[in-house]
């Protein structure tokens, strides 16, 4: 997709957090009917805010994990447009959807950190810790193609030394 065309996108960031053990962090979408409503935290990107920036917010908003390092990092935007029928405040407000930075991080605190009401509207009431490409299994089928480029990019951060596929060490 051209510059041009994904001025009508709305610029987001993603955030695939990811333990020591190569496990990642899955929400279950609060008021969403399931069972595709699982997803990796995201959100939009404030005025004068940089994409490093957003993901620590967003993350912090939606979870309350703060002990985190970014390891990765998509090229370029990865983009996903809203279904006609999507009802969204997103859609509503003109966007045709959404142009993503996704950022791995390397999750370096405890479970008992993750807070699912740290920040005023809760996004997810549920989480939980999955291989992953099990990811594309939960997600909204409107984005589960901009998921399988993210899942790509990720893949060789969630292979520690001691799981099946890992790179060799060195």
């Amino acid at each position: 997709m051209s510059d041009k065309d994904l001025r009508a996108y709305r610029p987001n960031v993603g955030v695939v957090l990811i333990r020591p053990d190569g496990k990642v962090w899955l929400g279950r979408r609060a008021r969403t009917p399931g069972p595709l409503n699982w997803q990796f935290p995201q959100g939009g990107v404030d005025g004068g805010e940089t994409l490093e920036e957003a993901a620590f917010r967003e993350l912090a908003e939606e979870t309350g994990v703060t002990s985190a390092e970014i390891i990765g990092r998509t090229e370029g935007w990865i983009a996903y447009a809203f279904p006609a029928d999507h009802g969204g405040s997103k859609a509503a407000r003109g966007w045709k959807g959404q142009k993503q930075a996704w950022f791995a991080m390397r999750f370096t605190g405890e479970d008992s950190e993750i807070d699912l009401e740290a920040h005023g509207e809760v996004e997810f009431d549920a989480w939980r810790w999955v291989d992953l490409d099990s990811a594309l299994e939960t997600v909204v089928a409107f984005k589960r193609a901009a998921y399988e480029q993210v899942i790509a990019a990720f893949r060789p951060l969630t292979l520690s030394p001691s799981r099946p596929g890992a790179p060799p060490a060195g």
